[in-house]
């Protein structure tokens, strides 16, 4: 019975590969994620182009108005979370300054968080909290905006967010972290299909290693 619920899960995950990664992917593009002669020769340890990164104007923790533009010839990571999440915020924060830590001097390397609580979130508080967290890269700006306006980008992200009253802190969000290359283009590395794995994993020691190797792929381009 054992034998037979291994090869079901593993079906599972083969049939997630090849159908819903694809469809992601298709999701930014709007069209093929990557011709067949492509997957054939990229190596694995290519970092694979998904898409342009969502355009967007958001004010940070400083009252400044920031765009995307900022980001500009910077490669970058993007986040949502909220300053009073209790569940996974505080795992993915732990794991952000780890990854800050490499690139605590480096002109090229930026973080852009965006808080999905409107009301509570104040550009005061985003301070305050990256204050208490140790968010000291001159880079890494905390966003804040309306709820229309920072639910819309994880949309265009496809991150997903939400307001829920009986989730803990009344919001769910995923603990995704997005990795944005130098010319503005989400980047990830492939998975044993040879599809982009698209996001890493905030909340995971694997994931921020990961990304950690990624983000040198990148800087060095």
């Amino acid at each position: 019975m054992k034998n037979k619920a291994y090869i079901g899960i593993s079906f599972i995950i083969l049939v997630f590969g090849i159908l819903v990664v694809p469809k992601i992917v298709d999701r930014f593009k709007g069209d093929a994620m990557v011709d067949n002669d492509r997957l054939n020769i990229a190596p694995k340890s290519e970092l694979m182009e998904i898409a342009a990164a969502p355009k967007f104007s958001f004010t940070n923790q400083n009252n400044e108005t920031i765009t995307d533009e900022f980001y500009k010839d910077k490669v970058y990571l993007v986040e949502f979370f909220f300053t009073s999440c209790p569940t996974i915020c505080p795992i993915m924060n732990e794991n952000m300054v780890e990854i800050q830590k490499d690139h605590i001097y480096d002109k090229n390397f930026g973080i852009a968080s965006f808080s999905i609580d409107a009301i509570n979130d104040t550009p005061e508080v985003l301070k305050q909290h990256a204050k208490e967290i140790g968010a000291v890269h001159e880079n890494w700006n905390f966003f804040s905006g309306t709820q229309d306006a920072i639910f819309g980008l994880a949309k265009n992200y496809n991150m997903f967010v939400g307001a829920n009253n009986d989730a803990p802190g009344g919001f769910e969000h995923s603990g995704l972290f997005a990795l944005i290359d130098k010319n503005g283009k989400l980047r990830s590395r492939q998975d044993d299909f040879g599809n982009p794995i698209v996001y890493y994993d905030g909340t995971t020691d694997e994931g921020v290693k990961m990304i950690k190797e990624d983000i040198k792929k990148l800087l060095a381009e």
